[in-house]
């Protein structure tokens, strides 16, 4: 057995000489966020809802939050860990509500933690590459954070797309 494992270290070795030692990323700026956040919010209250608009970036990760003032005490939490889904599953949580139903295949999903299977949070992709997420809470469906999310995105794709 040891006898295959040395056997294996030489094509490992060049397999790993032959990878790139790193690779680069687009990532959205803070500005970019925040110009997403709050047409978002702009398009959360021109239909009247009080929501948290949360952008998060490829790993999931935090850049923005902004609640309205009246938006629900749960909706911060919500907003993000919608963003996260997105991001994290790579689909739009409103397609992701579907694919884990009850009783479907993938329907163990919803009990991962911060996964939030409800309309809201949307991926932020633009020139092929993946920048992060939006998720907005607060709304009285998920189709209408949807609508937030993608005025959001909306707002900002044409600077990603340069």
């Amino acid at each position: 057995m040891l006898a295959a494992c040395c056997a294996l270290q030489p094509t490992i070795a060049a397999a790993a000489d032959a990878a790139d030692a790193g690779y680069a990323i687009r990532l959205m700026t803070p500005e970019t966020a925040l110009k997403a956040a709050l047409a978002g919010q702009a398009a959360c209250r021109k239909a009247g809802f009080q929501a948290t608009i949360a952008v998060v970036d490829r790993t999931g990760q935090v850049q923005v939050v902004l609640r309205d003032r009246f938006a629900g005490m749960h909706t911060v939490e919500a907003a993000i860990d919608k963003a996260w889904t997105a991001v994290s599953f790579k689909m739009d949580t409103t397609a992701l509500a579907k694919a884990t139903a009850a009783a479907s295949a993938s329907s163990g999903i919803r009990h991962i933690p911060r996964a939030l299977a409800v309309g809201g949070g949307m991926l932020v992709e633009a020139a092929g590459a993946p920048y992060g997420a939006v998720g907005v809470s607060g709304a009285p469906s998920g189709d209408n954070d949807d609508l937030c999310a993608r005025a959001a995105i909306d707002a900002v794709i044409d600077d990603l797309n340069l």
